[in-house]
C-alpha cells in the first residue's frame, strides 16, 4: 500500500506492457484549468463515449481515449485507481457523467474509489457519490485466472472454483 491507498500492479497481458513507450502515458489533469484545456480539444464524437482513466501513485488523473490501454495511459507505472470515465456539460460546468473501475489490466478494487474522488476533487469536477458501475474482480485461487464477479456469484467461470470475498487479483499484495 502507498501512503495515500492500496497502489495497484499491471496484472495484465504482458505484451501491452511491453509496447509501452515512454512519453505514450495519458494527459496528466492536476488542476481544473489543465482539465478546461484538455477538454476543449475533445471532439463530439470523442465525448460520446467514455475516456480511459487512471489515478496515478502521485493521486493525479490521467486521461486518454476510450481504446487506449490503462496500462499505456499510466506510461506501464502503478495506479491508485483505473477505468472509464465519462462526462457531460452541465449548467456551463463539466460533470463526470459516468465512471467505473473496469480495468482488466490492473483490476481495481471498488474500494479505489477514494482515490478517485480525491482526484476529480483536486479538478474541481462535480462527480458521483461512487462508481456509477462496479466491477468486482478476483484471482481464482484453483486456476490462478482473473475472473469478474457477476451478481455475487463468487465461483470461477474457467473451473467452478469458489472465489475469495476479498479482492486478490494481484498474487505479490
Amino acid at each position: 500500500m502507498s501512503a495515500r491507498g492500496r497502489s495497484y500492479r499491471y496484472v495484465g497481458p504482458v505484451e501491452l506492457k511491453a509496447a509501452v513507450r515512454p512519453g505514450s502515458d495519458g494527459s496528466r489533469i492536476s488542476s481544473a484549468a489543465e482539465f478546461d484545456n484538455w477538454i476543449a480539444g475533445r471532439s463530439a464524437a470523442e465525448l460520446a463515449e467514455p475516456f480511459t482513466f487512471v489515478v496515478g501513485t502521485d493521486g493525479v488523473l490521467r486521461l486518454a481515449p476510450r481504446r487506449s490501454e490503462h496500462v499505456a495511459c499510466a506510461g506501464g507505472d502503478m495506479v491508485l485507481s483505473a477505468g472509464e470515465i465519462g462526462f457531460v456539460r452541465e449548467a456551463d460546468r463539466w460533470t463526470v457523467s459516468e465512471i467505473s473501475n473496469q480495468s482488466t489490466g490492473y483490476c481495481p478494487d471498488i474500494g479505489s474509489w477514494s482515490e478517485v474522488a480525491h482526484a476529480l476533487d483536486a479538478v474541481e469536477l462535480e462527480r458521483p457519490s461512487g462508481f456509477t458501475h462496479e466491477v468486482v474482480f478476483r484471482r481464482c485461487p484453483g486456476c490462478q485466472e482473473h475472473n469478474i464477479v457477476r451478481e455475487d456469484d463468487f465461483v470461477c467461470v474457467f473451473c467452478g472454483s469458489d472465489l475469495p470475498e476479498t479482492w486478490n487479483v494481484d498474487p505479490t499484495v
